[in-house]
């Protein structure tokens, strides 16, 4: 894809001297949203199992892409399931793995992590943040409610409302 990987735009430092406009971030959400929400309908049927940002593919106009669910195998009550053997994993991404995970449910889990990450510019795990943050979503749940503005990536500070911040930060919250 000619815009590379939504994991790349986010956490890679040629990418990061440009951070991702605000709008951009919403648009590729919802497109991402879009994607897992058609694998989900009765039309297709398809867990997904691996859904991070790398797996989010950017066309030229920032159109979310998800890539890697090709192989799927017949799952849980007339889903079908993304084979993990096909899929890279690593460490960081422990929770998109577990195997109670591949569900409908478990994919709008890891739709939460991965809007966590979209609107924070972080990882969502990462040893080298200050203990208590280095789990995003760990720390997003501590977090008070009047503080969680503060997860927001502060390269893109005044692209926002705050009831729009608000407002997505609060559907990441109700999907974890």
């Amino acid at each position: 894809m000619p815009r590379s990987s939504l994991e790349n735009h986010l956490f890679r430092r040629y990418f990061q001297s440009q951070p991702l406009l605000w709008s951009l971030r919403i648009k590729i959400a919802l497109g991402a949203a879009k994607g897992l929400a058609f694998l989900h309908s009765d039309e297709a049927k398809v867990i997904y199992g691996n859904f991070k940002t790398s797996k989010i593919l950017l066309d030229s106009n920032y159109n979310a892409k998800l890539s890697g669910y090709g192989l799927a195998k017949e799952g849980l009550q007339g889903y079908s399931m993304l084979q993990l053997s096909d899929c890279s994993c690593s460490n960081s991404n422990k929770f998109y793995h577990e195997e109670e995970d591949l569900t409908p449910e478990g994919d709008v889990y890891s739709f939460g992590v991965v809007l966590l990450e979209i609107l924070s510019g972080k990882r969502a795990l990462d040893a080298n943040r200050p203990s208590g943050e280095q789990d995003l979503v760990q720390h997003a749940r501590s977090a008070k409610i009047c503080k969680l503005h503060q997860l927001l990536d502060a390269r893109i500070e005044g692209q926002y409302s705050s009831d729009e911040a608000r407002k997505a930060l609060n559907l990441a919250m109700k999907c974890l």
